[in-house]
């Protein structure tokens, strides 16, 4: 049912084929590789009611032990993870394996979808902070008290909290949240993402480690975050969402 929705969204809407198609020749993907991402990202929206209301799905992981040796160091842990496979599934299985975990996310703009997905994602040892000043504030009181947030890097920030920096090879708005936390706290950095198994199988949530330091320069640390971010699709492009508009112009920010 995900897979037939993901078609129906990308046979209905030109502006959203067209990005998707674009996107992926970007990175240099031609559309026969990637066109399973046009299920994927049905099966995104599909699995979000059993992830949110149902019982616990099953999970495998790979890389666990890097997060056992960054929480063994007393310090806290940034998770970053690009708009791949189930990011859903990746705070609820650290939750309930590991301990608490603070997750930045973006409200829904309609008031009554914003209680019910607030309300859906309340669950043990997971808590949410909405991308405001306090939001911000909340995951630096968990990384100083040597706990855990995750981000998705490659969401675009709005006006005046990003810069431009070379995704694939294009300028995209990027945000610089994720460099300033580990900066201010010295907090471990790792990437994470659930990998969506076939056949409802469950997922496997995988983690692997960050390369290199991060600058100190925004535009450079910014850049180094988008590269770790393609590495990371290109271990899985067909569960990337193409389709999401990351080249687009914040409000008032002139593309360069």
């Amino acid at each position: 049912m995900g897979a037939l929705l993901g078609w129906i969204a990308f046979l209905a809407s030109p502006t959203y084929r067209r990005r998707f198609i674009a996107n992926a020749q970007q990175a240099g993907y031609s559309f026969s590789e990637v066109r399973r991402a046009v299920g994927e990202a049905g099966r995104l929206v599909a699995e979000a009611p059993r992830l949110w209301f149902g019982a616990p799905v099953p999970v495998q992981w790979v890389g666990a032990e890097l997060v056992e040796a960054a929480r063994a160091t007393g310090r806290g842990v940034v998770f970053l993870t690009p708009h791949l496979g189930c990011f859903e599934i990746t705070a609820q299985a650290y939750a309930q394996r590991f301990g608490p975990v603070t997750v930045l996310y973006r409200p829904a703009r309609k008031p009554w979808l914003r209680e019910i997905i607030e309300s859906a994602r309340a669950r043990p040892n997971l808590a949410t902070a909405p991308t405001t000043l306090a939001g911000v504030r909340q995951m630096l009181r968990a990384l100083k008290a040597g706990g855990a947030i995750g981000l998705l890097p490659d969401q675009v920030p709005p006006q005046g909290l990003g810069v431009w920096a070379p995704f694939f090879g294009k300028a995209a708005y990027t945000m610089t949240l994720p460099a300033r936390l580990v900066q201010q706290t010295g907090a471990v950095l790792l990437l994470i993402w659930g990998e969506r198994l076939p056949g409802g199988r469950g997922y496997c949530v995988r983690v692997s480690a960050w390369e290199g330091e991060i600058p100190a320069v925004q535009e450079a640390a910014a850049a180094q975050v988008n590269a770790q971010m393609e590495r990371l699709v290109r271990a899985g492009p067909r569960q990337y969402l193409w389709g999401y508009a990351r080249y687009k112009t914040p409000r008032e920010e002139l593309a360069p």
